[in-house]
């Protein structure tokens, strides 16, 4: 099968499309994925053809003086997807002329995709993998964004409605509008639906990575919405540090994370977790800065801690007892799978929706904050490690995830899409 894979120019985009990438070619699949050429040595050293897709607008710009909210959402949104939707779908139609794919997968947020799923034009099949949680709209009326968990009273529901028409009118209202305005130059319809509701039910198939006991229940999703599970892992290409191989057994293990994309100020999180920490003399804490320097944490690192700019996830988190992280998703499905309990702190980009759902699911404490203080941090991480219940709902997750035959949801999915008679004939 030809694969043709469109990816965001973000760690935390790209990565999650070239485990499927890898997936696919490891059956001889011929798989080209069009990216910014920044990634286009992490493509080929995935086995995968490269080709690029120069134009992501200001794919790295950030206000940095916009608090977390509608004004910022829609900043970014705007600069970050909207921006580039255009000129990416021109590129996807030249790579389709030219590769002629029997199946595209795209990334949640390549908006590229969204002028050729409401084209009438003939086009390839459409898989959109997200990359965060299911942003489906909700039943019980609650915005998306807001971290908000399910209604349990009719006052929970009234709060909602009165948040949310706040939400459509300063953030989903102005998005959805400025992408209808893109769609128009092209003589395309509207979206059919805000923005992310769209982005989940036009594509034929739509990839969550992670399991229905990590999401709300929507009532009925959308039939083209499939769990498949943990994303496979890429051969490892971060060794795994002699001090983590040579530590004291004896002692938990605390991770710390910002992960890759909000990780600019370690005094967020990274700096008060180790201050909040430096007197557990029980305790390994262990801390990574994404890819930045180690020299950027900003306190002097405690005895007991360690800090690397990576570490290999995949290996070390069976051995985990507590992730501290400000709300990847990524990293947290793969604490969840590993049955490593969590505390989060973070509210920019998705992180409010992922730090919700690890509250509400009860496999962790979700503190709800961008910048929580060394004495929440402490408080939290001691009750997490000293009561049970947080373990046994991680064990729960992990279990979930054990469940799903991931690479047969994946496979089966995309197989599906190639042998649509109706999609055949389109091509």
């Amino acid at each position: 099968m030809r694969v043709l894979i469109a990816a965001t120019p973000l760690t935390g985009h790209v990565n999650p499309l070239l485990a499927i990438g890898r997936l696919l070619a490891s059956r001889g699949d011929r798989v080209v994925v069009t990216t910014d050429p920044a990634f286009a040595r992490r493509v080929e050293d995935a086995g995968l053809s490269f080709a690029p897709c120069d134009d992501f607008g200001s794919a790295g710009y950030l206000e940095p003086n916009l608090p977390p909210g509608p004004e910022r959402w829609t900043h970014e949104f705007e600069r970050r997807f909207v921006e580039p939707m255009l000129s990416q779908a021109t590129r996807l139609r030249e790579l389709v002329a030219e590769e002629q794919p029997d199946v595209i997968i795209a990334g949640s947020m390549f908006l590229g995709v969204v002028p050729l799923l409401l084209s009438a034009k003939p086009r390839p099949p459409i898989a959109v993998l997200n990359v965060s949680f299911l942003f489906l709209d909700r039943p019980d009326g609650a915005p998306v964004g807001l971290g908000l968990p399910p209604a349990r009273t009719e006052t929970d529901r009234a709060h909602y409605a009165r948040l949310k028409a706040h939400i459509d009118a300063t953030f989903v209202g102005p998005v959805r509008a400025c992408v209808d305005r893109r769609l128009a130059d092209l003589g395309l319809p509207r979206l059919p639906a805000s923005l992310t509701q769209s982005i989940v039910v036009l594509p034929d198939t739509f990839l969550q990575p992670s399991v229905p006991e990590f999401e709300y229940d929507f009532g009925v999703e959308g039939d083209s919405v499939r769990f498949v599970g943990l994303l496979p892992a890429g051969a490892g290409t971060v060794p795994v540090p002699d001090w983590w191989t040579m530590r004291d057994r004896s002692k938990r293990v605390v991770l710390v994370t910002q992960g890759t994309l909000a990780n600019s100020d370690f005094g967020e999180l990274v700096d008060p977790t180790l201050t909040a920490l430096a007197e557990r003399d029980d305790l390994l804490v262990v801390a990574t800065t994404g890819g930045r320097p180690v020299s950027a944490v900003g306190v002097p690192v405690p005895a007991n801690a360690r800090v690397a700019s990576f570490l290999p996830f995949a290996e070390i988190l069976p051995d985990v007892d507590l992730l501290v992280t400000n709300g990847g998703y990524g990293s947290v499905c793969q604490a969840l799978a590993a049955g490593v309990p969590i505390v989060s702190a973070g509210l920019s980009e998705d992180k409010a929706e992922v730090g919700a759902r690890i509250g509400w699911s009860g496999a962790g404490i979700n503190l709800a904050t961008n910048t929580p203080s060394a004495a929440a941090l402490r408080d939290a991480i001691g009750i997490v490690l000293a009561e049970p219940h947080y373990r046994r709902r991680a064990d729960a997750m992990a279990d979930a995830f054990a469940r799903r035959d991931t690479d047969r949801e994946i496979l089966s999915a995309i197989d599906a899409l190639a042998r649509t008679p109706e999609m055949a004939d389109a091509r």
